[in-house]
């Protein structure tokens, strides 16, 4: 099918939701051949956009996803089973990383949302702002104050809000109202309580812990151990699908084309003495033949493997990257830009896990199909009990203290004091990444990520097959930082449980970390233990202006080319100290201002 009028290309690695009149799953069930707006891949931030884009009512906008819809899929909705979903085939890219080095040249699962609601509808529901700094890095970087933080806080007021908990108790001390905003995905913290949580909040009030109480994390400064905040509203999970795209599906000026993937973009002609893209190849899967499509002003383009893969990915298809690598791929170079696919930045975690004298942990559901029943009934009865909350409840962000023997090694990468270094998350039972959930006994997790890695990777094509997985390479604990930052997050996390609240309940460290004594143990256990938190980034990079690097330029439009934007996570020239999904709904949001003010 072919949808025609001149373009500007634009891509967004995120995901979207749509039910309804509004879905196709066929292209030429269309309505229309002409669209003001095509948004190739409804993410995260392609769900942003579109409801932005349509609040004109005189625009018309295609959303095309490579994925399934996310419509009635209990695993999606349920906040407890958000563990399981990049388990599930069914709505996944099964991507594996390349031979790590940093770990003992293991590979990592690296799977990837394939569903409407993308990285939004399958995540861990974690949601954190970080700190104004980390955007104010942002400018500094690029040179352009409108990515600092105080220009980019209303965006961040726009996107979410703060909703009561699924058991409606009283938040007096676990959140303060007034960091909080006023747009449409929901916020809350935990609606059913753990026996951990008052440990972990006790343990961080004990007079000059090192592990501070904060009262809330998305306040502007996010270090310390606070009660973990989720995109969960009335019991349920709250995805850039549910909160921008399903209350307006019932406009006209809305379609969502699922099922179809995006295979590359089409070069036609010039555009102000650069190539444009006006153009793009779409099959319902790798028998099909590709099928043109011609856009409108704007071509959001987003092949549903989350922005930091599949944007690099789509652009190299499109002979748009090192012209080296692409001519060696069989791929005519159409703009040479090398850092398309460079500079990925990944937070890996590690699990720790200690047993505890207890019986009311989730292993207890996990293993028993009657109590797992039991709750799944009452949560679809009224999306409440256990499974209408997270899998943990607390969590906290932490700096390597000044005086850690670290500092003898290494020096700081994140010279900002209001920046983290690593977080430590509380599972009220045992977290199996590695490992699997052991047969017996009741256990304590406490999942240590590094937030500012220092260690940097890439994607690159595999051949000029778009239905190929790429090569993908994190580039996990290639840094001395990176290796010494997990060894004094576990460290940090044993500490952790020594405090006086954890007697009677820790009975001993459990698994390979727990094992593991020397610090030459525990980096050798580490290597063995760690995965992806699924927080790459910075492989499209904004770049300053003039800049010799980088992939778009300040209004997120790539270099080099006419009619092409790039809004997801790939953009951010550093990866930020938290988890990015408020991030990229801070950027989706710009991304949208600065799009309508082009169109008008």
């Amino acid at each position: 099918m072919r949808l025609t009028r001149n373009a500007e290309l634009f891509t967004l690695l995120a995901f979207c939701h749509a039910v309804y009149a509004a879905l196709y799953t066929d292209s030429d069930h269309l309505p229309a051949t002409i669209f003001d707006f095509v948004i190739v891949g409804g993410g995260t931030a392609g769900c942003v956009v579109a409801s932005r884009l349509m609040e004109n009512p005189d625009v018309s906008v295609l959303v095309v996803e490579a994925g399934i819809s996310n419509n009635g899929i209990l695993g999606i909705q349920i906040p407890f089973l958000a563990s399981q979903n990049l388990g599930n085939a069914s709505f996944l890219w099964n991507f594996v990383t390349a031979p790590q080095p940093g770990l003992d040249n293991r590979t990592v699962s690296y799977a990837r949302g394939r569903i409407l609601g993308g990285s939004s509808s399958v995540n861990y529901l974690v949601y954190t702002r970080g700190a104004g700094q980390e955007y104010d890095k942002w400018a500094e970087i690029t040179g352009d104050q409108g990515w600092s933080w105080d220009n980019l806080s209303k965006y961040y007021l726009k996107s979410s809000r703060l909703v009561p908990p699924a058991d409606h108790h009283n938040t007096t001390g676990q959140v303060e109202p007034s960091a909080h905003g006023f747009g449409p995905v929901e916020v809350s913290v935990s609606g059913f309580p753990t026996e951990i949580d008052g440990r972990v909040v006790n343990t961080s009030k004990i007079p000059g812990s090192e592990f501070p109480f904060n009262a809330d994390l998305n306040f502007g400064d996010y270090l310390g151990v606070s009660y973990l905040q989720a995109t969960v509203g009335r019991g349920q999970r709250s995805s850039a699908a549910t909160a921008y795209l399903d209350p307006v599906l019932s406009r006209k000026n809305l379609h969502v084309l699922i099922n179809n993937t995006v295979t590359r973009l089409i070069s036609s002609g010039s555009s102000y003495g650069k190539p444009s893209f006006k153009a793009a190849e779409f099959a319902p899967d790798a028998s099909g033949a590709g099928l043109p499509l011609s856009a409108g002003l704007v071509l959001t383009l987003q092949p549903a493997k989350r922005g930091y893969i599949g944007t690099p990915q789509i652009l190299m298809l499109s002979g748009v990257g090192d012209r080296e690598v692409l001519t060696a791929a069989g791929i005519k170079p159409v703009v040479d830009l090398p850092d398309v696919g460079q500079h990925l930045r990944d937070q890996p975690r590690v699990e720790n896990y200690w047993t505890v004298a207890s019986n009311m942990t989730s292993d207890t559901i996990s293993r028993n199909p009657d109590i797992f029943n039991a709750d799944h009934t009452l949560w679809k009865k009224n999306h409440s009990g256990q499974f209408a909350a997270s899998t943990a409840n607390t969590t906290g962000f932490f700096r390597i203290p000044n005086d850690d023997p670290i500092w003898n090694n290494v020096s700081d990468p994140e010279l900002d004091p209001n920046i983290a270094h690593f977080e430590l998350i509380f599972d009220d039972g045992f977290s199996p990444t590695v490992d699997p959930l052991p047969p017996t006994g009741n256990y304590l997790s406490i999942n240590t990520v590094l937030v500012s890695p220092t260690s940097v990777g890439s994607v690159r094509l595999a051949s000029s097959d778009p239905f190929a997985s790429p090569l993908i390479n994190p580039g996990f604990l290639t840094t001395e930082f990176d290796n010494f930052a997990l060894l004094a997050a576990t460290k940090a996390a044993r500490r952790f449980v020594e405090a006086r609240f954890w007697e009677g309940f820790i009975i001993e460290r459990f698994g390979s970390m727990g094992s593991a004594e020397s610090d030459e143990e525990i980096l050798a256990a580490i290597r063995q233990a760690v995965v992806t938190i699924y927080h790459a980034a910075c492989t499209a990079r904004m770049l300053p202006a003039n800049a010799s690097w980088g992939v778009v330029d300040l209004q997120l439009r790539a270099k080099g080319v006419s009619g092409l934007r790039v809004v997801d996570a790939s953009v951010m020239p550093v990866i930020p100290a938290e988890h990015p999904v408020a991030a990229v709904y801070v950027v989706a949001e710009r991304a949208a201002d600065l799009i309508k003010g082009s169109w008008s």
